[in-house]
């Protein structure tokens, strides 16, 4: 089963462009994708496999756009997410009644985090915490005020933004140009039809959803919170804390705060929370591998 015989986002290509070819591809019956299934899994048919991962593309790039928000090429997310669902049909069992798209979509999310993980330099830990806070939570400050406007940020919602997360208006400007560059809207127009415009994130829709789909998505998220919290007993009291603190509250204390309560200096709370963090990363994958959750690296 080969990346390369699959169609790929570029920005070259154009999103609507990889939108309109992936739709192409038609969705599968239930007895179809049993069948297919069958074939990869007993006689690792490629021909099997490539029907199953095409006919999902669009399970997957639908779930990429759910992590547009953090400054990232949108082609490379969604490229990301399809390696994520070739790792799911390599390793899906039809014999356990499930569908694919329910197993799909935790290798899926695996993969697109994996790769923000990797690409976190963007949030260097040498920036101040206000603008790591900001890189975390503008989509969310956005979303509370109902600042849906593409481009710049409306004046009073600048305003707002900057008093709610403790910085500068600038901050708030740059930081919302550096996460909405190069990303296409989810408005944006793919063709015109004889019942008005078509935008692309109609073509998102993912018309095999269904409630085992939905009941997947939550047991996805318990099993990701009990992952962090089986990490976190990795930490030592003092690692727990700070890293909490830092990183799990919507206000996150300042190192001088933390520095006062452990009476020692900020640069040294930074590097507590920088190991603390690494050292939590490495617990879940161990733990995630360890649960047949992620396929080992």
């Amino acid at each position: 089963m080969s990346y390369a015989n699959l169609p790929a986002p570029s920005p070259e290509q154009g999103l609507n462009r990889y939108m309109q070819e992936i739709r192409k591809f038609p969705m599968l019956e239930p007895d179809e994708e049993f069948m297919l299934a069958k074939r990869w899994v007993d006689h690792e048919d490629s021909g099997a496999a490539h029907k199953m991962v095409t006919s999902h593309l669009r399970l997957a790039a639908k779930i990429a756009m759910g992590y547009r928000g953090y400054g990232l090429p949108t082609a490379e997310v969604v490229s990301e997410a399809n390696v994520g669902l070739m790792q799911a049909v390599k390793r899906f069992d039809p014999d356990k009644g499930f569908r694919l798209s329910t197993y799909a979509m935790w290798w899926i999310r695996a993969s697109i985090q994996e790769y923000i993980l990797r690409s976190w330099s963007l949030v260097k830990m040498g920036t101040t915490s206000a603008q790591k806070k900001l890189f975390f939570n503008l989509r969310k400050a956005k979303n509370r005020i109902g600042a849906l406007e593409l481009g710049d940020l409306r004046p009073e919602n600048v305003e707002r933004i900057a008093n709610d997360l403790n910085v500068t208006k600038a901050e708030v400007i740059s930081m919302n140009r550096r996460m909405s560059g190069g990303d296409a809207s989810l408005n944006a127009q793919i063709s015109k039809d004889g019942e008005g415009t078509s935008e692309w994130q109609d073509w998102l829709e993912d018309e095999d959803a269904d409630q085992a789909s939905d009941y997947a998505e939550k047991q996805e998220l318990d099993a990701r919170r009990e992952l962090l919290m089986a990490a976190m007993e990795d930490l030592n009291d003092r690692e727990k804390d700070i890293l909490m603190k830092r990183k799990l509250e919507d206000k996150p204390v300042t190192l001088e705060e933390l520095s006062g309560v452990y009476d020692v200096s900020r640069e040294r709370i930074r590097q507590i929370e920088v190991r603390a963090f690494e050292k939590l990363q490495k617990k879940m994958r161990e733990l995630a591998v360890e649960k047949g959750m992620m396929a080992p690296a």
